[in-house]
């Protein structure tokens, strides 16, 4: 009835106390229920406490190992390609997001919502990372059109129909809730908790989190593109003004020296310009690239099972 999934990272500090929490909270839950552990190349003792939790719990623990480090958001995936539920929560192994709100999503989809997002109430994050989410929310808005309140809790629930319409897609990079949410007819949010990570450290940084974003606006929408190219033909229609200008003035005035390094100042800012809108074709172009190879989104070294649920 229920699929959790969870992919792990180098947490081996966190692991014990998610063990001590989610176990207890599914279980009060008083439904069927799995838990997918996917280890996305772990190079600390998490693949040694996943494996003791599995043969602790077999009933209802599976494990997907993973052969390298390959992504949080295709670590996602495998665990949506084996997932058996009708409904499925993700959540992160950090402990941030309470496993204890599992039934505040599973709530809102017994009133019949497809898809649950959530609200971090009292995040416990750092001001930049405040900031930045605030500014990217809004310009994914305006890009996209899709709107999530709160893109960076993991903690989300969906129904059996867009796990199935997600697993059908071949993107090797996407982000996950934004695609859900194309697909879902009646999507909803909830407010949940947010606690300091348990221990450990965060394993997105600003790199990774600038990275998400591009691949967000890239992968839904191709307004970026549309909006640089009115932005070349403004400043095109600019510089030709500009130039008669110069012209003109250079006739009727005469030669001015003083004026060189306007015209230095303008071709930089040109420059500039069509340096970032290369950099934004590229990304676009890079995309593609990756998509013709047609490589793999992951590779599984293994999986830890219940012979009856493998069978």
């Amino acid at each position: 009835m229920l699929s959790v999934v969870i992919p792990v990272y180098n947490e081996e500090a966190t692991l014990p106390a998610l063990f001590d929490r989610l176990y207890p909270a599914l279980d009060a839950l008083d439904v069927r229920y799995e838990i997918i552990f996917i280890n996305d190349g772990s190079v600390d003792q998490s693949t040694s406490l996943l494996a003791s939790q599995f043969h602790a719990r077999p009933d209802v623990t599976r494990v997907i190992l993973f052969n390298g480090n390959f992504g949080q958001h295709r670590a996602i995936l495998a665990g949506f390609a084996h997932a058996r539920g009708e409904r499925i929560v993700t959540l992160d192994a950090d402990l941030q997001n309470p496993p204890e709100d599992i039934h505040l999503l599973l709530a809102e989809m017994d009133k019949g919502h497809d898809y649950v997002g959530t609200i971090r109430r009292s995040r416990h994050d750092s001001l930049w990372r405040h900031v930045a989410s605030r500014m990217m929310n809004r310009l994914r808005e305006r890009i996209t059109r899709i709107h999530m309140t709160d893109q960076g809790c993991m903690m989300r629930a969906y129904s059996r129909r867009i796990i199935d319409t997600i697993n059908q897609c071949n993107e090797l990079n996407t982000f996950i809730p934004a695609l859900a949410y194309q697909f879902a007819q009646n999507p909803v949010e909830t407010v949940v908790g947010h606690e300091q990570r348990h221990a450990g450290e965060s394993k997105y940084s600003l790199y990774s989190l600038i990275r998400l974003n591009f691949d967000l606006v890239t992968g839904f929408s191709v307004v970026p593109l549309q909006m640089f190219s009115l932005l070349g033909t403004l400043i095109s229609f600019g510089s030709a003004i500009l130039v008669v200008y110069l012209l003109l003035r250079r006739l009727i005035v005469g030669p001015e020296a003083a004026g060189l390094f306007t015209l230095f100042a303008i071709s930089f800012l040109l420059i500039g310009v069509a340096l970032f809108g290369i950099g934004l074709l590229g990304e676009y172009v890079g995309r593609i690239y990756q998509e013709v190879r047609q490589r793999p989104r992951y590779l599984i070294a293994g999986i830890l099972e219940h012979k009856e649920d493998a069978s």
